[in-house]
């Protein structure tokens, strides 16, 4: 049993005592779930919640792309019961497409305003449960080897001197990597985003499936620049990684990471259960204690003090509707396809 675990079977012992959760409350059973944050807060959310409900949890973990594939191809005959992280937009597209099952949680009241506002406009058939800032991380000793000035923009990360030093993920496949598609076309409207996009393609060298993939590249030194997430960043610059994390200058998105229920779940009330757990307080913690730093959803729950301050960050009003909209993400990711994806580098 690693460390986290560990820690998340303690925590849930410590829960069980002061009557956070009653594992007399919940009835024993099977729940199946995909998980779309990474793998290392997936497990202690998981054994928690086996911990303190006698639930036996099926936990797969996909990007958001991935999961949102996979949900929509198996609608006839659902196997999933539970979606549980990853960017919002995926979570609204299938909300749209009746792919999720609306529940108005009794923990809609503990939530910060952004994380209602997902649920609303939803119909209740996701939910927010934390947030975090577009960016990119680099690594320094590589920045400096070559001689290339330290980004602070995305303008900078087109310029020559980054040729094939840049990874970002896939849009098709990462929630991360849509948001920065759709942040770009918000920013500089929609012409001047697919240049910039044909022009960034000429600097990347890889596009990876998983939205966090490219920190995890720059830390290690495969590339010297990577676009994720900024919490994704930090993550790996407070393991030692010689990372430096950049909120860029011209501004960025956000993303809602979001919760739904499959329709037609299986384990509909155990899903249910699953959400209600999911938003509390105390839970919600646990995603720190896996070097996970993103701003929690639950108003009660301590922002871990290593995340991306929001406030200090130049946000753009990003538009949670519209570009979550299955129409509007079909269309850019298919303009993406066929004008990016496709360029010689």
């Amino acid at each position: 049993m690693n460390r986290l675990t560990r820690r998340a079977l303690s925590l849930s012992l410590a829960l069980a005592a002061t009557g956070a959760f009653s594992t007399n409350a919940y009835a024993a059973g099977e729940l199946v779930v995909y998980c779309s944050v990474q793998e290392e807060w997936c497990r202690p959310m998981v054994a928690v919640f086996e911990k303190t409900t006698g639930i036996k949890v099926s936990m797969t973990r996909k990007s958001s792309g991935e999961v949102y594939a996979q949900i929509k191809a198996e609608a006839a005959n659902p196997k999933g019961d539970i979606w549980w992280g990853g960017t919002g937009d995926p979570h609204l597209q299938a909300a749209e497409e009746n792919l999720t099952q609306a529940y108005k949680s009794p923990m809609l009241p503990q939530l910060q305003d952004w994380a209602v506002r997902q649920a609303e406009q939803s119909g209740y058939k996701t939910v927010g449960i934390y947030s975090g800032a577009l960016g990119f991380s680099y690594n320094k000793p590589a920045l400096e080897k070559k001689g290339i000035p330290a980004p602070k923009c995305w303008a900078d990360l087109v310029k020559p001197a980054f040729k094939g030093e840049i990874q970002v993920a896939d849009p098709n496949s990462s929630g991360t990597a849509y948001t920065m598609l759709a942040t770009m076309v918000q920013l500089m409207g929609e012409d001047k985003a697919f240049d910039y996009m044909k022009a960034l393609h000429r600097n990347v060298n890889q596009y990876t499936k998983s939205g966090a993939a490219p920190a995890r590249a720059a830390a290690v030194g495969e590339s010297i620049v990577g676009i994720t997430f900024m919490h994704d960043g930090v993550s790996q610059a407070i393991t030692g990684a010689p990372l430096v994390v950049v909120a860029p200058c011209e501004g960025t998105g956000y993303e809602i990471g979001s919760m739904s229920i499959v329709k037609g779940a299986r384990n509909l009330e155990n899903a249910k259960k699953w959400v209600d757990f999911a938003l509390g307080a105390q839970i919600q913690i646990l995603g720190a204690n896996a070097r996970s730093f993103q701003v929690p959803s639950n108003k009660n729950a301590a922002t871990p003090p290593e995340a991306p301050k929001l406030k200090d960050i130049k946000l753009i009003n990003y538009d949670f509707k519209k570009y979550g909209s299955s129409a509007e993400r079909i269309r850019l990711l298919s303009k993406w396809d066929k004008e990016v994806k496709v360029l010689p580098k």
